[in-house]
């Protein structure tokens, strides 16, 4: 057995120490950020916004691993903190636009030192070339399974 109880075969697989990597890497991330009245898919979304003001819903959605119905609840939970304002697109008057508001950015500020602390401990001895490559490969892993399940999905021509 392996020290995650779980049989060696099974916890070698690269799918499953993906899986309990990124377990751990959010329960890690909920502890440190609780103090900060944030969970994990929150500062996600923070960060999310302090990159592009005015993202989507759907796009924010995507970029926390969530719904778009829980995305739905996650903006109200941070416009109810007071950590982000949505106002209309005077473009789109249905579409709300998010920004972070002072308190947001003070917050996500502290949030960004204590996530990057945890990942810098989850990488440990890591070089950061080392790193750079593990983190290259992983999004050569999802942008594979992205690709295999576009293909998946294409409709099939009858021959006639």
């Amino acid at each position: 057995m392996s020290t995650v109880g779980m049989p060696d075969p099974m916890a070698r697989r690269v799918g499953y120490c993906i899986k309990r990597a990124q377990s751990a890497l959010r329960t890690r991330l909920d502890e440190v950020l609780r103090p900060l009245g944030l969970t994990a898919p929150q500062y996600a979304v923070l960060a999310a916004i302090e990159l592009e003001p005015g993202i989507s819903n759907a796009a924010l959605a995507r970029a926390a691993f969530v719904t778009p119905q829980t995305m739905q609840a996650i903006v109200a939970n941070l416009e109810r903190a007071r950590l982000l304002v949505r106002e209309a697109d005077p473009m789109h008057g249905r579409v709300l636009k998010g920004e972070l508001t002072a308190n947001g950015r003070k917050r996500l500020t502290k949030a960004h030192i204590l996530t990057a602390e945890v990942e810098s401990a989850m990488l440990g001895p890591l070089s950061s070339g080392d790193a750079g490559k593990m983190a290259a490969w992983l999004r050569q892993c999802a942008d594979n399974l992205q690709t295999q399940r576009a293909i998946a999905k294409k409709p099939t021509r009858k021959a006639g």
